[in-house]
């Protein structure tokens, strides 16, 4: 017996919102975890859209100069390292979805959940 999933469209402003704060809130509805329908192994969340990406909070001063993304290219020596700074700068929106990345689980569901979430 298959239920249709009913997806709604939910819009976030990230104007002067921390970007964790956020992160969390959006990995919730992706997930579904807000309808009382809720089943873990069903990808039942809605559509996130978030608007004003480049007006969030992106951490202290401190944290922008310490904190670190990694990348490995699979080759001896590929490491790749990437400050907060240097990001937020070249892509705001890649922070804010890398975060909500990681507060997904990393199961088959996860890619078709960040397909839903758009930010603008």
């Amino acid at each position: 017996m298959e239920k249709n999933i009913v997806r709604k469209i939910q819009t976030f402003d990230a104007t002067e919102k921390a970007i964790g704060r956020l992160a969390t809130e959006i990995a919730t509805i992706l997930r579904g975890k807000h309808k009382p329908e809720y089943q873990a192994h069903i990808d039942g969340g809605d559509i996130v859209e978030v608007k004003n990406i480049t007006l969030a909070l992106f951490g202290s001063a401190k944290k922008q100069e310490q904190k670190k993304y990694f990348s490995h290219s699979q080759h001896p020596g590929g490491l790749k390292t990437t400050l907060l700074k240097d990001l937020v700068v070249k892509n705001p929106s890649e922070v804010l979805r890398k975060a909500v990345r990681d507060m997904l689980p990393a199961t088959r569901l996860r890619p078709g959940m960040l397909k839903r979430l758009i930010i603008r």
